[in-house]
C-alpha cells in the first residue's frame, strides 16, 4: 500500500502585498510539514495576488516574486516537502501565470498555465500568454540570485508531469480544470496519480457545486487524488475568493475547506492511498484500451520518495459529506467576510450606510451585523489575527477587546436614516429596530430643509417651482423632485461618513455603503448619484427575489426579528407624497415586478438571451 499526505490550503493574499503573501505561503507550508504531508499546493499566483490586474505588466512584480521565492527556498521551508508555488514567470520576454514546483531548496519544474481564463470577470489574455507547446520540456534560465541558493542554472519548464520513484504528479491551473480538453486526461492516461490545482476563483451564488463536481467527476472518470487549493477573501478588487480548498479521490471528496471564512491560512491534509488510484484505473477497460494508445507527455524524474513507509494503524482518508451554504447564507457570509477584509486593508474605521427601512439597505446592514458577529465569534475561537484587526478598526484601549458583536457595531457601524415629509412612520421604525437590534450608532436626520432650500434657489433662478405629480404637475417635474432627495441624501452620507469619527474623537473616516440590488440596475430604476454610487454596494449583484429570502433567513437565524416586518411591507422609494388614494410602490413605478425582473436578469445573463430570445422564451414562462 503506498500512501501519500497530501496537503492544500486557502489563502487571503492581497495584489501586490508581498509581505503579507510571502507570510500566509510560509505559514500554509509550515502547517503542512507539521502534519506530515509530502506535498503542499497554494492558489494561483500567490505571492503577488491574483487581481494584480495591470501590476502584471510591470516587470518589478515579477522580480519580486523571486524575491519571495528566494526567501522559501534559502529558509528551508521546502526540505522535506514537494511545494507548487503560484507566481508569475517571464519566459524570452513573455509572461505565463506559473506553478513553481520546490523541493528540497531546488526548483524541480516550472509549469506555465495552457489554458486561460478570458471571460466572465476574468482578462487573463490581457497580462499572460497561454503555454501552447506541449511536445517537450524546454530549459529555463534561473535568475541569478536564484541559481546561488539551488545551485542550478537551468530547470524544465513547460507542460509535462514529474516521475518520482514512487509517486507521479502533474498541475492543472483554475480554468484548466474546465476546460473541454483538460489536461488531466492525457496525464492520468501517462499514469499521473496526483494532481494539483491552484486556482483563483471567485464567489458567485449557487456556482460551489460546479466547482465540486468538476472535481468529482475528473477522478470519477480516470482515476486519482485531486488537490485544489484557492485564494479566500477580497484581494483588493470587486471579487470575493470563496476557499473551499478541496481533495477528491476516484470521485469522492475525502477533505473540505470552508468556503467563507476571516482566517489567513486555513490548511487541510489528507492520507491517500495511490494502490486504490491504481486499481480503480486497472479495472476500467476503456481506460486501460485508451492508456495503451497515449500520446506520450514529457516528464521529469526525480530520485526521490514522497509516499511513506505502511504501517499498522494508518488508515486512509475516508470520503465526507459536501458542505453546501444556502443561497441566503452565501448572501450573508460572502459580502461579510468581503467586507471585513476591505476594512481592515483600507485603514478606514468603519462603515456608513444610510438607513431606509427598506428591504435593500435593511438587507446590507444586516450584512455587516453578520460581519460583526463573525469577528467575535473567531476571537471567541482565539484568532489573534482577527482579534488585533478588531481592535486596531475599533480603536479599543490596551486590554480590552471585542466581545461583543452589538458592542462592535456600535463603534465601527453607523446608520442614518434621512426622512422627508413623504416617508412613512412604518420605515423611520423598521430603520430604527433594526438599528437596535444591530448595535449600530444610529442617527435619524430629516432633510426637509435641504430639499427646501435647493428648491428656492431654483426658483429664484427660474421663476418656477416644480410640483409632484399628484399635486399636478408633469413627469419631468415629479422625477426631479424625487431626484433631488436620493441625491441629497448621498452627499450628506459622504459628509457624514468623513466627519462624524472626528465628531466623536475618533481618528480616520467611515466608508459609504450603498443598497442597490441588481434588478434595479438591470431595468435602470435608480437615480445616479444616490445609494447606488457609494464607496461600495454589497448587494450590488443579488436579485431582490434573493435578498427577500436572505431578510427571511437572517430574521431568524441572525436574530435580526425585524427584518421579517421589513421583508413583508411593500418595496417603496417614499419620494412622492403619500396620499389617501395614492402610496408609491417600486412595482407599479417599474411596470413589471421584482419576480419578473429576476427572470429577466437570468435569461440575458445566464442563458444569453437578446430581446427577440427572452421575448420567445417568456411566451411559455409566463404561459402567454
Amino acid at each position: 500500500m503506498r500512501l501519500l499526505r497530501v496537503a492544500t490550503c486557502n489563502l487571503n493574499q492581497w495584489a501586490m502585498d508581498f509581505d503579507t503573501n510571502l507570510r500566509n505561503v510560509k505559514e500554509s507550508i509550515a502547517r503542512a510539514k507539521a502534519a506530515g504531508a509530502a506535498v503542499r499546493v497554494g492558489p494561483e499566483l500567490e505571492l503577488t495576488g491574483y487581481g494584480c490586474e495591470d501590476h502584471f505588466l510591470e516587470q518589478d512584480t515579477a522580480a519580486h516574486a523571486w524575491e519571495c521565492l528566494k526567501d522559501i527556498l534559502s529558509g528551508g521551508y521546502t526540505d522535506g516537502i514537494l511545494c507548487s508555488i503560484g507566481m508569475p514567470v517571464i519566459f524570452k520576454s513573455v509572461r505565463y501565470n506559473c506553478q513553481v514546483f520546490c523541493l528540497n531548496s531546488k526548483i524541480v519544474m516550472i509549469r506555465p498555465k495552457i489554458s486561460l481564463a478570458n471571460d466572465g470577470n476574468y482578462r487573463e489574455f490581457r497580462w499572460f500568454s497561454a503555454w501552447t507547446f506541449k511536445d517537450a520540456l524546454v530549459d529555463f534560465q534561473l535568475p541569478l540570485d536564484i541559481s546561488e541558493v539551488t545551485s542550478q542554472d537551468t530547470v524544465p519548464f513547460g507542460y509535462g508531469f514529474i516521475q518520482f520513484l514512487d509517486v507521479s504528479l502533474a498541475a492543472e491551473t483554475c480554468e484548466e480544470l474546465f476546460t473541454a480538453n483538460a489536461p488531466r486526461i492525457d496525464l492520468a492516461l501517462n499514469g499521473v496519480e496526483v494532481f494539483v490545482n491552484a486556482s483563483g476563483s471567485h464567489h458567485q451564488l449557487r456556482k460551489l457545486s460546479l466547482r465540486i463536481d468538476s472535481m468529482r467527476n475528473a477522478t470519477l472518470a480516470c482515476g486519482g487524488v485531486y488537490m485544489y487549493a484557492n485564494q479566500q477573501g477580497c484581494d483588493g478588487g470587486r471579487l470575493y475568493y470563496d476557499g473551499c480548498c478541496c481533495i477528491a479521490v476516484n470521485g469522492d471528496v475525502v477533505a473540505q475547506g470552508s468556503q467563507f471564512s476571516l482566517k489567513d491560512v486555513e490548511v487541510l491534509d489528507a492520507l491517500v492511498d495511490l494502490d486504490a488510484v491504481s486499481s480503480y484505473r486497472a479495472s476500467v477497460s476503456s481506460f486501460r484500451e485508451q492508456a495503451s494508445h497515449r500520446t506520450n507527455v514529457p516528464f521529469v524524474k526525480v530520485p526521490y520518495k514522497l509516499c511513506k513507509p505502511f504501517q499498522c494503524g494508518m488508515v486512509p482518508t475516508g470520503p465526507v459529506e459536501v458542505m453546501y451554504h444556502r443561497p441566503e447564507e452565501e448572501i450573508a457570509f460572502g459580502p461579510s467576510c468581503w467586507l471585513w477584509d476591505y476594512l481592515r486593508r483600507s485603514r478606514a474605521s468603519g462603515f456608513l450606510l444610510p438607513l431606509s427601512g427598506g428591504a435593500d439597505s435593511s438587507s446590507v446592514a444586516a450584512i455587516v451585523g453578520c460581519m460583526c458577529q463573525l469577528v467575535v465569534k473567531d476571537i471567541d475561537n482565539g484568532d489573534e489575527q482577527v482579534k488585533a484587526d478588531a481592535m486596531r478598526i475599533g480603536q479599543y484601549k490596551d486590554g480590552e477587546f471585542p466581545k461583543d458583536s452589538r458592542e462592535l457595531a456600535k463603534r465601527l457601524f453607523y446608520t442614518v436614516y434621512m426622512g422627508t415629509e413623504n416617508s412613512s412612520g412604518g420605515t423611520r421604525s423598521r430603520a430604527k429596530m433594526l438599528a437596535e437590534e444591530i448595535g449600530s450608532f444610529h442617527l435619524d436626520v430629516p432633510i426637509d430643509s435641504i430639499v427646501s432650500a435647493l428648491l428656492s434657489l431654483f426658483e429664484r433662478l427660474t421663476g418656477k417651482r416644480p410640483r409632484y405629480k399628484v399635486d399636478g404637475g408633469s413627469d419631468t417635474e415629479n422625477l426631479g423632485l424625487q431626484n433631488i432627495q436620493a441625491r441629497i441624501r448621498m452627499v450628506l452620507a459622504f459628509m457624514m461618513a468623513s466627519l462624524m469619527p472626528w465628531v466623536h474623537n475618533k481618528s480616520g473616516f467611515y466608508l459609504v455603503l450603498g443598497s442597490s440590488n441588481v434588478d434595479e440596475g438591470l431595468r435602470g430604476y435608480l437615480t445616479k448619484y444616490d445609494c447606488s454610487s457609494a464607496d461600495i454596494n454589497p448587494i450590488g449583484s443579488v436579485s431582490k427575489q434573493d435578498l427577500r429570502a436572505f431578510l427571511r433567513w437572517a430574521a431568524v437565524h441572525l436574530h435580526y426579528s425585524s427584518l421579517a416586518e421589513v421583508e413583508a411591507a411593500p418595496p417603496t422609494a417614499e419620494l412622492e407624497p403619500i396620499r389617501a388614494d395614492y402610496n408609491q410602490l417600486d412595482e407599479v413605478d417599474m411596470g413589471m415586478t421584482y419576480e419578473e425582473l429576476s427572470i429577466y436578469g437570468r435569461l440575458r445573463k445566464i442563458f444569453r438571451c437578446g430581446p427577440v430570445s427572452m421575448f420567445q422564451v417568456g411566451l411559455y414562462e409566463f404561459e402567454l
